[in-house]
């Protein structure tokens, strides 16, 4: 079949140019380029061996499918999936996202003066953002500062949807969280201890109270070295759950361990966070109820009076339902053959023209598109061979992972000079019914600094053996009872 007789959206072979490695992953390297047919900056993720682990396909797929159906201001958006020139023997994948500057772990670690304004903006963003996310049914499980991407006119996006996974009936389901491997700072208590067996997206709304608690501290709210130390520093703060919140715990041993430790009272939240305002402090206390059943939702908090006269929400936060047979993948074994099919076709909704001509003729027949990929080969390797980018190369470990340290983006890809670390005079541009005109014209046009060269410090306990809830729990009873018989 010839070249000559497809002519796909795409564009030509020239269309991204490919400037530099700015982050790289268990996945693969992610490089910032140019878009020379939409004229923007772009990252471009390259992932290795997609089909070498059956796992890690199914996962890629899933995000991959994810993220094409949550379009939304606060979700990360994947712009593109360069078209393998084969849907039979490619191996990679090239995902084009929108580039973004950094992530919110680098913001709070650059920014130590920022206002009450600056908070209510940022965590109405991560609230909308959410609310877009669970409105599809959709669990985010591993929310951080790390994995919420940040600009320097402090527009947000949620990123990293590896570990999400939908849900299809209204209740709360069974799940199996084998595979949930989020940063424990941020777990909620009900994950920490193995507390039900059934969970909710509150999960994700305790994140997101975590996540605002730094932005107010500066340093994480909870980091707690093993789950036991979790929850002695989670009890710390709220104190002691009430008897009506231990009951419903159906793992035993939680239960009991829960009982068995000195009662608490809650802390005072104007010392913990003195630097708050006091409708900052209250948004903290309904994010983080220790019962699942008594935290406030993401839509609801948004109507938290906190907001009032700054910020509304709208129609366009609701998610289109998604569909089950979308995701049907999910419950079947599959082999390699099946999910790169599965991939060639949602590669394919990037481009149009090529699904058309795809879908309309045997899938059987060997098809060759023009392809960019073999390009995107040679480039990548002479950059790594070079070393480019090198330094301040990011660490990231899923799919979305391409916020970029201060000093690679922008400027870089324009061919300017070095970036300021201070990014002074931007203004936020998102809709005038998100923001009144008081707040622009206030500490809000006070855009944040962005760190260079900075690491992630939360991300070394993902590199831990990290014990299960239960040998904790085990591991804690057993210690007690020991000492009660002495």
């Amino acid at each position: 079949m010839s070249n000559k007789e497809f002519k796909f959206d795409y564009g030509d072979s020239n269309r991204y140019i490919i400037k530099e490695a700015i982050g790289k992953g268990s996945y693969g390297v992610v490089y910032s380029a140019y878009d020379t047919k939409n004229k923007e900056n772009v990252a471009i993720k390259r992932i290795n061996n997609v089909f070498e682990h059956i796992s890690d396909g199914v996962r890629i797929l899933r995000e991959i499918k994810l993220l094409r159906h949550l379009k939304h201001p606060d979700v990360v958006t994947i712009k593109d999936i360069i078209l393998p020139p084969s849907p039979k023997d490619f191996r990679d994948i090239y995902v084009v996202f929108e580039l973004m500057e950094t992530d919110l772990h680098q913001v709070i670690r650059a920014n130590d003066d920022l206002t009450d304004e600056h908070h209510q903006y940022l965590l109405f963003q991560m609230l909308r953002g959410l609310k877009f996310i669970h409105s599809a049914k959709v669990f985010h499980r591993d929310l951080k500062p790390k994995n919420i991407l940040a600009n320097s006119d402090c527009k947000l996006k949620i990123c990293d949807f590896g570990l999400a996974r939908p849900q299809f009936t209204d209740q709360a389901q069974t799940i199996f969280w084998t595979d949930y491997v989020a940063t424990r700072w941020y777990r909620a208590p009900e994950l920490c201890g193995s507390f039900f067996t059934k969970y909710s997206p509150m999960v994700d709304v305790w994140s997101i109270g975590c996540i605002f608690a730094e932005l107010l501290l500066g340093k994480p709210l909870f980091p707690g070295k093993n789950v036991v130390n979790q929850l002695e520093l989670i009890t710390d703060l709220l104190g002691s759950p009430k008897p009506e919140t231990v009951k419903k715990i159906r793992n035993e041993r939680a239960r009991r361990y829960l009982e068995q430790l000195p009662r608490k009272e809650p802390a005072d939240f104007s010392k913990v966070f003195p630097m708050a305002s006091t409708g900052a402090r209250e948004v903290i206390k309904k994010l983080l109820a220790f019962d699942q059943d008594e935290r406030i939702s993401a839509s609801d908090a948004l109507e938290d009076p906190y907001f009032v006269g700054l910020f509304k929400s709208s129609a366009e936060d609701i998610a289109k339902p998604l569909s089950k047979l979308d995701y049907g993948f999910d419950q079947k074994t599959l082999r390699e053959g099946e999910i790169r099919e599965l991939m060639f076709r949602e590669i394919l909704e990037y481009h149009k023209d090529a699904k058309k001509q795809y879908m309309s003729r045997n899938s059987s027949h060997v098809y060759h598109f023009p392809s960019q990929v073999d390009r995107f080969k040679m480039q990548f390797m002479n950059l790594e061979n070079k070393g480019s980018g090198s330094q301040g190369i990011r660490s990231a470990s899923s799919l979305p992972k391409q916020g970029l340290a201060g000093n690679l983006v922008e400027s870089a890809l324009l061919g300017g000079g070095n970036l300021s670390t201070s990014f002074t005079g931007a203004t936020f541009e998102g809709p005038s019914s998100l923001i009144s005109a008081d707040a622009i014209d206030g500490p809000l046009s006070q855009s944040f600094s962005m760190a260079k060269g900075t690491s992630y410090l939360g991300e070394s306990i993902e590199s831990e053996l990290d014990l299960s809830s239960d040998s904790f729990m085990k591991m804690s009873l057993d210690s007690q009872n020991k000492d009660d018989d002495s």
